[in-house]
């Protein structure tokens, strides 16, 4: 890239309502006002992502509800170029609770994304439904 044009930044790309399921709804509940929730398991102890009744660790189905201050480092990620809204980036983040999770990332300059970097929650509003988890760097 020259030093004439922009780097490519994340800029607000519209993302579609998520499906709210029964398992789900409680996350997404939170997330309207908000709060970051994941599951943690009281039979082995593992918190996980994507929220669900059964732990997918030890299948038990004592699982609760923890907020989570939605910080982690990123663990892969991918610059799509090609897009009629522009560049965005997409990847894994890995929380500071343990899951991985696949995210937006925004609010940033893309070109500076960095396997390992410290990345902070936030939400961003969708398309008709409740806002979702995309994170920028710290």
């Amino acid at each position: 890239m020259s030093e004439t044009q922009t780097p490519p930044a994340a800029e607000g790309r519209k993302i579609p309502a998520p499906a709210v399921t029964i398992e789900s709804k409680p996350f997404w509940d939170a997330a309207s006002e908000g709060k970051f929730l994941i599951k943690r398991c009281n039979a082995c102890g593992e918190a996980h992502w994507y929220p669900r009744a059964l732990c997918p660790f030890c299948f038990s189905d004592d699982t609760v509800w923890e907020e989570s201050p939605g910080e982690g480092v990123i663990y892969t990620y991918s610059v799509m170029h090609r897009s009629p809204t522009g560049p965005y980036a997409i990847g894994y983040v890995t929380l500071n609770e343990g899951p991985a999770m696949m995210t937006n990332f925004v609010d940033c300059d893309l070109s500076k994304l960095e396997i390992g970097q410290k990345v902070k929650l936030k939400f961003q509003p969708t398309e008709g439904g409740p806002p979702v988890p995309v994170f920028s760097p710290v």
